[in-house]
């Protein structure tokens, strides 16, 4: 997807100059999971390094987990959640935000992985995906995150039933772009 198509491009764009969104998005990437297939995948690994680079930051919001229902790994969504819980843990217990106070965390459950994947991969993705916005909706109520759940709104419909399209990103960008105003900075 070109840069000025892509969801957090559009977040930036509807939220204007008074933000900076730093968008870190990389295919593959997990919550904490070692991926034996693709290198550097490791989400809670980049993390740290990822929040001292771009000190003080205000907010973080997490969207992950698409990857981590991947075959090889094995895991059910509540397992998944488990993962997001450590690395909302990590942003709180780091002093990354203004003052060494921790940032503000929102956290998107990812749209639902297609059902008609019979192969590769994402084999049996879609029933562990439809449970992630649940499991997800419980951390963030445990540590007072704000949550959005992006299946309700958007879905994968890409041809490879796992990434969205163009006027998906579109949508929700402009919903991020609200959600953020409306939870995480009011007023």
């Amino acid at each position: 997807m070109p840069y000025g198509q892509r969801w957090t491009s559009i977040v930036a764009e509807k939220l204007g100059a008074g933000y900076r969104i730093i968008p870190e998005g990389l295919n593959g990437r997990t919550t904490v999971f070692e991926d034996p297939v693709e290198a550097g995948r490791n989400g809670l690994d980049y993390l740290h390094p990822c929040l001292v680079t771009h000190h003080p930051v205000d907010a973080v919001v997490f969207m992950l987990g698409t990857n981590d229902t991947k075959h090889r790994f094995g895991l059910f969504a509540v397992d998944i959640a488990l993962g997001m819980k450590r690395l909302v843990k990590t942003v709180l217990a780091g002093g990354y935000g203004p003052e060494g106070k921790p940032p503000k965390i929102g956290i998107i459950a990812p749209p639902v992985v297609n059902e008609w994947i019979m192969d590769g991969p994402f084999l049996g993705s879609h029933e562990i995906s439809i449970k992630l916005a649940r499991e997800y909706q419980l951390v963030a109520r445990e540590f007072g995150c704000a949550f959005l759940d992006a299946g309700e709104h958007i879905f994968c419909s890409m041809p490879d039933g796992i990434h969205i399209d163009s006027p998906s990103h579109a949508l929700l960008g402009a919903m991020v772009a609200e959600w953020i105003g409306r939870e995480l900075f009011p007023g």
